[in-house]
């Protein structure tokens, strides 16, 4: 099996729009919890405290799936210059733990929407039963 040098750069799209989602959902859950904490320290409430360990859990998935799309497009890019280098083995092995990075990162994401999911439909459950 070869690799064309053009394969491994076909991942920098993706990857870059992946990670700038990423980023907004961090920003915004982020300002979520700054708000939620400001509204802690003045009325203090257990479901406040529930929605921020929520909050942090998919903040610590959030960085996650950063991690494993950020080391995706490192190691696509390091494939590449094998690849350029006539490394043809090393670089096709790297290519595939690219991937497997960017499945890890995509398993992450879709793990953090259904979190996100399941907690929104808690907090509109009381308007639901009505």
């Amino acid at each position: 099996m070869t690799l064309q040098i053009e394969t491994p750069a076909l991942l920098f799209g993706a990857t870059s729009l992946i990670l700038l989602a990423y980023t907004n959902r961090f920003l915004t859950i982020a300002t979520i919890v700054r708000g939620l904490r400001k509204t802690y320290k003045e009325k203090e409430n257990d479901m406040i405290l529930l929605e921020i360990k929520n909050l942090n859990l998919r903040l610590t998935l959030i960085r996650n799936m950063q991690m494993a799309g950020v080391l995706s497009l490192f190691l696509s890019v390091f494939a590449m210059l094998l690849l350029f280098l006539e490394q043809q083995t090393a670089g096709i092995y790297l290519f595939g733990l690219s991937l497997l990075g960017l499945l890890i990162s995509l398993g992450l994401s879709f793990w953090e929407i259904s979190i996100s999911v399941n907690a929104l439909r808690l907090h509109l459950s009381d308007l639901i039963q009505k």
